[in-house]
């Protein structure tokens, strides 16, 4: 039994993290596949807006709501694509007091460009998928597929910034205009709305404040979300995997999010290294009575081990930094995995 099998058949949520182009994806699928082979209900999200997911899943593609793999395992195995703005509607239609309210909103124009370009509104929204597919009671395990790791810390984050601007003066200055006439509010209110404005349209700042009266009364539910997302990112039961190639950048930039787990008291549950070289049982010289051909393969395979001996050293100190946590490793395949035979020969890699 691999020791990250634990990881699989204990946890509620899993998380992988990682630099880009190391197989992210891949490694998050291979999770929430493992976790159905032990019976459990399993569901992977990501985040990636390319194919590889359906791919790797051998689906045509994937909605904002679970999609269910058909296979041979005893659990049951969903996959899901973040909709950013749909889980955002979904969010407004929650906690609107009225469906006309909830209409006000999804309708303003300001709401709508905002959900496509607001910073941090991906991470949030992903954030808030996983608290939806927790708490729903469906699934045993949830694996998400962040971005990069830099913008995976964007992600763990995101709660906390959106708290932030609710309690944001500016915020709470823009909501006060809606609770009471214009006349009311006080001259640096009035001469803000004035020079934004001045600065972009006196249209734009129209919709503004009628964005702000619609989400009048939603905050509190927000606020409320935000910390129960909070609370389920630092959950023991939430693991955080590290995912890397043997690549120096790769291994850095995991090294860089251990350290920034290390801040937020939150223990790395382990490190997958993806497409490692194996080793042949080659060595450095050749019995000289060796056929040419044979000992052209003995030296190829020599060759192949001394790049496998070098892979092994480039993460030895990341798998000690973030030591008892246990190291997996997936092989070099001859292709890329990109259908499910594919994704069950890494499982077995993973978890044996």
């Amino acid at each position: 039994m691999s020791a990250l099998t634990s990881l699989v058949t204990d946890r509620s949520v899993i998380v992988c993290c990682g630099s880009g182009g190391v197989g992210k994806t891949t490694v998050s699928a291979t999770f929430a596949l493992a976790a159905a082979r032990a019976g459990r209900r399993a569901c992977v999200v990501t985040v990636d807006p390319a194919r590889r997911l359906a791919d790797s899943l051998g689906v045509q593609s994937l909605a904002n709501t679970p999609t269910e793999v058909a296979g041979d395992w005893p659990g049951h195995l969903h996959a899901l694509m973040l909709d950013t703005k749909g889980t955002f509607d979904d969010l407004i239609h929650t906690y609107a007091p009225t469906p006309a309210q909830a209409e006000g909103i999804l309708s303003n124009r300001l709401y709508q460009n905002l959900t496509g370009a607001l910073s941090g509104t991906q991470e949030y929204m992903a954030m808030e998928k996983l608290h939806e597919l927790v708490q729903s009671g469906e699934f045993d395990v949830v694996v998400v597929d962040t971005p990069p790791t830099r913008n995976a810390l964007d992600l763990l984050d995101a709660p906390r910034r959106l708290t932030r601007f609710l309690e944001n003066r500016l915020f709470r200055a823009l909501l006060l205009p809606t609770r009471m006439s214009l006349r009311a509010v006080g001259l640096a209110t009035q001469a803000l709305l004035c020079t934004l404005s001045k600065v972009a349209g006196a249209e734009i700042v129209q919709d503004a404040v009628a964005f702000f009266q619609a989400f009048e009364g939603m905050e509190e539910g927000f606020r409320t979300r935000a910390g129960a997302v909070r609370t389920l990112l630092a959950d023991p039961a939430t693991a955080y995997v590290l995912v890397t190639s043997a690549r120096p950048d790769a291994v850095a930039e995991a090294s860089f999010f251990a350290e920034k787990l290390t801040e937020r008291h939150i223990a790395t549950a382990a490190l997958v290294v993806n497409r490692i070289h194996p080793h042949f049982g080659g060595t450095a010289g050749s019995p000289p009575d060796l056929p040419g051909p044979l000992a052209a393969l003995a030296a190829n395979m020599a060759a192949l081990d001394e790049v496998a001996t070098s892979e092994e050293g480039s993460y030895a100190a990341l798998a000690e930094q973030i030591a008892p946590a246990p190291v997996g490793r997936i092989p070099l395949f001859g292709q890329d995995v990109h259908d499910l035979t594919g994704l069950q020969r890494a499982a077995d890699a993973l978890f044996g």
